[in-house]
């Protein structure tokens, strides 16, 4: 949604204030100097992210225009689902949970939270870290040392359309550049044409540069951000929980546990400890 609103008040503004003072807005329209910037980024792109992270790309792209799904309401579900699981292992012992971690599409806890059932990474992550402490082999440190590695290799795969589109929002301008001296060019074989002929050919050579400035920075860029921002809200879910299942490995109790998760989130997304008390006293009565 926000993106829609940045790029109908950037475009208002740019197009509007060049209308405003005489500008000719049909004079900007050259589709084949759009061809040439965007198809030599895109080419581009497609030789440094070639195979699995192109279509990374690909499936990264719809997510731009929908909100974050990893809100308060979302993390109020996933420390309430682990607050059951937690205790449900302190009263009755890791084995209780291993139905549970084993198939959690079918486990009576997970269906009590519908969101969080039906986010792969998140189960996974959790479930497999809970496989780990109910079997009993690891100690506290090699489990945060494992942790870590996993959430930096999820990382750095959810940072390659981030990174791919931050390359093509800077190589845009430089093919503006491109574009611009292939219309000099052009300008320069028509020299014999009378001043009233030349004047569009000078504006459309410079409409390149024009194009592939706004192109990277005004629209390419800004999407490399959002996805970027994304990458950083699903570090921040497998952070929370790894927080978390280590505070209850290193002896905690679950409402304490629970409260270390709480603190490693961003104030915009965290729950004050009573609405989180509350949630979960009445979610577990259910």
């Amino acid at each position: 949604m926000f993106v829609i609103i940045g790029y109908v008040f950037m475009v208002a503004c740019i197009l509007g204030a060049y209308a405003s003072v005489g500008g000719h807005i049909a004079a900007l329209w050259q589709p084949a100097e759009i061809v040439i910037i965007f198809g030599g980024a895109l080419g581009a792109m497609i030789v440094s992210y070639g195979g699995k992270p192109l279509k990374a790309i690909f499936k990264a792209f719809p997510t731009i225009f929908k909100g974050s799904k990893y809100n308060k309401t979302f993390y109020m579900d996933l420390f309430a689902l682990m607050f059951e699981i937690l205790g449900k292992v302190r009263k009755e012992g890791l084995m209780s949970i291993e139905g549970d971690v084993e198939d959690p599409h079918n486990s009576p806890l997970f269906a009590k939270y519908p969101k969080i059932a039906h986010d792969h990474h998140v189960v996974e992550f959790m479930t497999d870290y809970l496989r780990l402490m109910v079997g009993g082999n690891l100690n506290a440190f090699e489990i945060e040392n494992l942790m870590d590695v996993e959430i930096d290799a999820h990382h750095h795969e959810a940072s390659v359309p981030s990174g791919a589109i931050t390359n093509l929002a800077d190589g845009l301008p430089a093919f503006g550049i491109v574009a611009a001296v292939m219309g000099v060019v052009h300008t320069m074989g028509s020299l014999h044409l009378p001043p009233a002929e030349l004047g569009p050919l000078v504006g459309a050579a410079l409409v390149g540069t024009f194009m592939g400035i706004l192109l990277g920075y005004g629209f390419v860029g800004p999407i490399a951000k959002v996805l970027e921002n994304k990458a950083a809200e699903d570090h921040q879910v497998l952070s929370t929980i790894k927080v978390t299942l280590l505070a209850s490995l290193n002896g905690y109790a679950p409402q304490v546990a629970v409260e270390f998760g709480r603190k490693a989130l961003a104030s915009a997304d965290r729950p004050s400890f009573k609405e989180l008390e509350d949630f979960v006293k009445a979610t577990k009565g259910k």
